[in-house]
């Protein structure tokens, strides 16, 4: 699927699936400038500079696509979707300070270029702002659904820490940890848009279990890509995952299926946090099949997303939801 960077600094990088919504997508990210003022001069600045850096912005377009999909035929799915981007921004501001995490798209992370207290600071006033907006919203269920989601990323965040060094870590608590890390933001942006368009229960449910899915298969195939992707697209180093002792699934499946030498190789690796192997570690990923297992489950899980999607209406918004499905599995970055 073809994808272009836009010209001015800032824009988001815009895929097929964002036409259909480019109107309220310029709206959001308009929004989202309006929304970083403050009196605090270093708040504003790490704001915009994280702003700047773009990035694809999928989150807030789920909510967008998702109420659009729906019937949805007001104007607070703009304010809901910033919201969830401010939710996520403050997320990646404090993955990369617990992280260590030098570069992200490609540029220094915040850590990196203003130290690890203002990130995490910015990253507070980024989690209090949304909150603020969802009080103007006024929607307890919305209130509820984000609130909760907040609490999960938490939750996964510290069960990722916990994880970090762990070669016995299981497939499925690693799973566990993607959906509360990345799957659970992917959820409240479709069931949110669901509860804004006033959906039944039954169709909020299946909003919700696509952005389950797609959240599953994003995050599978970003840990893939950290074995596999090119470097200056990633924008971060190869094996950063390695380099930070995580336990992904690439490695996961090494240890269970390759030799003994090779899972000895990954095990120590994990355990020391080092990529000083890396080469021979990328050679036995590459040899068990397990970039392959990866990405067939993202597959999985995007060909799942897409089952979800069939009550929905034929039309611009639904063949949207539905590439962005075929993205996620599909992409090199």
């Amino acid at each position: 699927m073809a994808f272009y960077t836009p010209p001015n600094p800032g824009d988001p990088v815009m895929l097929p699936f964002h036409q259909a919504a480019a109107e309220d997508f310029k709206a959001v990210n308009q929004l989202i400038i309006e929304q970083l003022h403050s009196d605090v001069p270093l708040v504003e600045n790490i704001g915009h500079y994280l702003v700047e850096a773009g990035g694809k912005r999928l989150r807030p377009l789920l909510v967008l696509l998702c109420a659009q999909a729906a019937g949805y035929q007001g104007r607070t799915h703009i304010n809901l979707a910033a919201i969830i981007e401010f939710i996520h921004t403050a997320t990646l501001l404090h993955d990369d300070v617990v992280d260590t995490s030098e570069l992200r798209r490609g540029r220094l992370t915040a850590n990196a270029k203003w130290g690890n207290a203002p990130s995490v600071l910015v990253g507070d006033f980024l989690y209090s702002r949304a909150f603020q907006m969802m009080v103007g919203i006024g929607d307890m269920d919305i209130m509820s659904i984000l609130s909760d989601t907040t609490n999960t990323i938490a939750e996964g965040e510290v069960q990722q820490l916990v994880n970090a060094g762990d070669p016995n870590v299981s497939e499925e608590n690693y799973l566990t940890v993607i959906h509360k890390k990345t799957g659970a933001l992917f959820e409240a942006a479709c069931e949110t848009a669901a509860v804004l368009a006033g959906t039944d229960a039954e169709q909020r449910a299946a909003l919700r279990a696509y952005g389950y899915h797609l959240g599953q298969a994003f995050q599978l195939v970003d840990d893939a890509l950290d074995y596999r992707g090119n470097a200056e697209e990633l924008g971060k180093n190869v094996g950063d995952d390695l380099a930070e002792g995580k336990p992904t699934l690439p490695l996961i499946y090494t240890m269970r299926h390759g030799t003994e030498a090779q899972a000895a190789l990954v095990r120590s690796a994990i355990e020391n946090s080092g990529t000083d192997k890396l080469g021979a570690i990328l050679e036995a990923i590459e040899a068990c099949g397990a970039i392959d297992y990866t990405l067939q489950m993202a597959r999985t899980q995007a060909e799942m997303a897409c089952e979800k999607l069939e009550w929905l209406p034929a039309g611009v918004y639904k063949t949207a939801l539905e590439q962005l499905a075929e993205y996620s599995v599909a992409r090199t970055f």
